[in-house]
């Protein structure tokens, strides 16, 4: 009987410790980057819209600095003229959990960052 209540504890624990694991990333939690259709998609409560990029791009519009950005996202000069917070990123993946294969952002070095590239990459909304 012991066993079986130790192992009821250890399942319960690990099942707390990977709920725990996700959500870490800021950009994921406020949806930065997400397809969207309309701005009520995105996370209107931190002014987010639904930008006009093939698929949408759920991110600011208008930043003038990194820190106007939520956390894992970059004020980005957009060669539209506009700057918006687009996503930060390591390589694709991050930049596509939610959003579709057709609508698939890049992520690139080759984006103006308004604070300077310092070694970053940004998600790239298809055009």
């Amino acid at each position: 009987m012991d066993q079986r209540r130790r192992q009821k504890q250890l399942a319960l624990l690990l099942l707390f410790a990977v709920s725990a694991c996700g959500g870490d990333n800021e950009a994921d939690e406020r949806g930065i980057g997400a397809q969207c259709i309309k701005t009520e998609d995105c996370d209107v409560d931190l002014l987010q819209v639904c930008l006009p990029f093939k698929g949408g791009y759920c991110g600011e519009l208008g930043c003038t600095k990194d820190a106007d950005c939520v956390e894992d996202a970059a004020c980005i000069r957009h060669t539209d003229g506009m700057n918006y917070c687009f996503r930060t990123c390591v390589d694709k993946p991050n930049c596509n959990a939610n959003r579709d294969v057709e609508n698939e952002s890049n992520c690139s070095s080759s984006v103006d960052f308004v604070e300077g590239a310092m070694g970053r990459k940004a998600c790239v909304p298809p055009s």
